[in-house]
């Protein structure tokens, strides 16, 4: 692809207004000097030879016969030839130029401008198309323009690609949470109006599926109100020391009852004290988060090795399934809110949606990431990579 050179605001500014004022100078030196030339040509034309040879002679040397060259130079080219005044014919030229290049200099000059206007109102012709709500619009680049305002141009276009993007998300985040609300919502009023027209007895466990279904509903509210807090950067975290090896551990235990029934096994390697500052709380869910997800999409595989390896300014955490895989094209969206894998990790399997969302949150409001990439082996190995915090943070 071949990319135009485009001159800079300043230079492309200059290098008209230079032009113009030189050449609108030229222009008129030069007809004057042509209207001087055809003239001398012309009277020298009209001359007899000798008495064009008699002012050559007295150009070269006036003062031998300065009368004499005065008489010719009046006979030529007029008596008024050399009058000062401001009604010469010099300055009556010099008037009528400048009458006759004064519209052109002024239609250059519009046509010189003219990539800047015309980029400047491609550019406000999509800004109001935005604030119509439409954000696929483009402003094309005009040639010859400044190199800024065509940087600019593109700097615009990459904004408005970005506002579509996040439109498009936004939109579809929307549908996809009032799905999640709804369904354990409905499934709650369901089972209430049941009872209420004698389908099911108000017994306990009838309330308690109704409880079920409220809780469920709660959770969801919960976590959407923390992603909330995390993209307006108001996450608060409670940052203490603490042994990342320990938490680990605990969270660990913690789901031993589920993993155990279910024959998986979660190994933790080294295991040795691992410090570091920040919050316990929310990066127990941060590791919750991934061994959950282990056991509900990588059940297959039967194990899950954690992994703790200290890095230059921080640590980094290896969570590596031999589960099923997931498609190629869903690991760059895999921790977008919602997002779930329409393959062998299916959508069947449970969760909301919002864990690994979650996860991501968290892991950027302690200054670190977290990936995913596919093993060679088969499998899906997501790292957390948390920065030592510095100092005052």
């Amino acid at each position: 692809m071949i990319r135009l050179h485009y001159q800079s605001l300043w230079r492309w500014i200059c290098v008209r207004i230079l032009t113009l004022a030189i050449g609108s100078v030229v222009v008129i030196a030069l007809c004057m000097w042509l209207r001087f030339v055809i003239e001398n040509l012309w009277v020298l034309h009209h001359m007899s030879p000798a008495m064009r040879q008699e002012f050559e002679v007295l150009r070269k040397n006036p003062e031998l016969n300065l009368t004499r060259f005065h008489e010719i130079v009046d006979m030529g080219w007029g008596a008024r030839y050399s009058d000062p005044s401001i009604a010469s014919a010099d300055w009556l030229m010099v008037a009528i130029l400048v009458l006759v290049v004064i519209p052109f200099i002024a239609i250059l000059g519009l046509k010189a401008a003219r990539p800047l206007s015309s980029q400047f109102s491609r550019l406000a012709q999509v800004a109001r198309a935005v604030t119509k709500g439409d954000f696929n619009t483009q402003a094309e680049p005009v040639k010859n323009a400044p190199a800024e305002l065509v940087q600019f141009t593109d700097d615009f276009n990459a904004m408005m690609l970005q506002l579509s993007r996040y439109e498009r998300e936004l939109r579809a985040s929307h549908v996809a949470m009032a799905h999640e609300l709804r369904s354990p919502l409905t499934a709650a009023v369901g089972r209430l109006q049941g009872m209420l027209d004698g389908v099911f007895p108000p017994e306990p466990r009838q309330l308690q599926m109704v409880m079920k279904q409220l809780l469920h509903l709660n959770r969801l509210i919960d976590e959407l109100h923390l992603l909330s807090l995390a993209d307006a950067g108001q996450l608060t975290l409670s940052k203490t020391p603490l042994d990342l090896t320990e938490l680990l551990r605990e969270r660990i235990a913690w789901l031993k009852p589920q993993s155990a029934e279910a024959g998986f096994d979660i190994i933790l390697t080294p295991d040795a004290p691992c410090r570091y500052i920040g919050d316990p709380f929310r990066l127990g869910q941060v590791f919750t988060i991934l061994m959950e997800n282990a056991l509900r999409y990588a059940l297959e595989g039967r194990r899950l090795d954690i992994t703790i390896t200290p890095e230059t300014g921080g640590y980094e955490i290896a969570f590596q399934d031999v589960g099923p895989a997931v498609d190629d094209h869903f690991l760059p969206v895999m921790f977008e809110r919602f997002s779930r894998a329409e393959s062998s990790r299916a959508r069947h399997s449970g969760g909301s949606g919002l864990g690994l969302s979650i996860a991501r949150a968290i892991c950027e409001a302690h200054g670190g990431r977290i990936g995913a990439a596919k093993n060679a082996g088969g499998g899906l190995t997501v790292t957390v990579s948390l920065p030592v915090p510095e100092i005052g943070q």
